[in-house]
Order: structure tokens, then C-alpha cells, then sequence
């Protein structure tokens, strides 16, 4: 392997290892702030319902509260363990930092690829042993922006020349929002559709 082809296995490993510490992280701050924010927005949502209460608007008020309940619920499975989401992914950003070393040093005259391509591989073995399999919903969106935006990753840039909506914007969220602006578009022209209807019959 020449040293281009290793720079550029390395960067491929660092954003493995940077995305995922950024990934426990971000299930470790939404379970560490989740509840919090629900019971604010509980509370809240309660006391706006009793001020402005409508008949109309019971069935609504209910479906919020209820929705909220789940969401509670769903975050609890993962409060047992949150510190050890926040241990992994300082474990991960050390890593991290290793395999910037490891990258560095291969661009230099001196190194030799062999050796620091086996030190490279001893550190993806650490990798695959404190990552956690399981993570909360939405970790993904809250890990893009940890890591594209809060993380130094230049090095990385370098090598995998990274898009906006190739690779900085989830895929997941990309497909939402084109739901969302069909959505919007059908009912745009079902309306219309109905008002030339009407206008036809009448």
C-alpha cells in the first residue's frame, strides 16, 4: 500500500471513529436533556391548554399529551446506561486523536507505512470494542452537526472531500423533508383540483 492509499484508509477510519464518538454523545445528551424538556413542555402545554381550553381542541390537547408519555417512556430505556454512551465516546474521541497522529506521521518521509498501518489497526480494534451497538432515535441527525460542525476534521476533508448533501445532511432527513414538500404539494393541488370541480358543477 502506497502512502496516498494509506492517508486515505486512515481518513476513512477517522470518520468511523470521530462520527461514531459523536453519535454516543449525542444519545447520551438526548437522554441526559430529553426528560427535562418534555416535562417543561408538559407543563407548559397544561397550562396554555386550561387558559385557552376549547372543546374542539380536547382530542388535540390529548394526542399531545399522549405523545409526549411515549416519548418519556422511550427515553427511560436508555437512562440506566447513559454514562456509559458518555464513556464510549470520550473512549472514541481519544481514538480519534490517535489515528490524526497516525495520519500525520504517514505524511512525513520518515514513516514507515507498515508499522504505523498496524498501529492503525490495533486502534480500530479499540473502536469496535467500546462502541455501543444501540442508539436513540434522531442520534444520527444530532451526530451529522456534532461532527461536521463542533468536530476538527480538515484532515478528514482532505481525503474523502465531503458534499453537503452527500454527506452532511442524513439521508434520512433528506427523505423527510421530500415527504413533507409532496405532502405540501398534494394538498396545494387537491385544493385546486376541488375548486375547479366546484366551479365546473356549479
Amino acid at each position: 500500500m502506497d502512502k496516498q492509499e494509506a492517508l486515505n484508509l486512515i481518513a476513512t477510519h477517522g470518520y468511523n471513529v470521530g462520527y461514531g464518538a459523536k453519535k454516543h454523545f449525542a444519545t447520551y445528551d438526548i437522554v441526559e436533556k430529553a426528560p427535562g424538556a418534555i416535562s417543561f413542555a408538559s407543563i407548559a402545554f397544561g397550562i396554555l391548554s386550561l387558559k385557552y381550553f376549547d372543546q374542539s381542541l380536547e382530542s388535540h390537547v390529548s394526542v399531545f399529551l399522549t405523545l409526549f408519555g411515549v416519548i418519556s417512556l422511550y427515553v427511560s430505556f436508555y437512562l440506566p446506561n447513559k454514562d456509559k454512551y458518555k464513556t464510549s465516546g470520550t473512549d472514541l474521541t481519544k481514538l480519534f486523536s490517535k489515528l490524526h497522529i497516525s495520519y500525520l506521521r504517514i505524511g512525513s518521509d520518515e514513516c514507515n507505512i507498515n508499522d504505523e498501518l498496524n498501529n492503525v489497526e490495533k486502534l480500530m480494534d479499540g473502536f469496535y470494542e467500546s462502541s455501543i451497538e444501540k442508539q436513540i432515535l434522531f442520534s444520527d441527525w444530532y451526530a451529522h452537526y456534532k461532527f461536521f460542525v463542533q468536530m476538527q476534521i480538515d484532515w478528514i476533508d482532505e481525503q474523502k472531500g465531503f458534499g453537503l448533501i452527500k454527506d452532511k445532511i442524513p439521508k434520512s432527513f433528506q427523505f423527510l423533508v421530500f415527504c413533507i414538500i409532496c405532502l405540501v404539494l398534494y394538498e396545494f393541488a387537491f385544493d385546486d383540483l376541488m375548486q375547479i370541480i366546484n366551479i365546473t358543477n356549479s
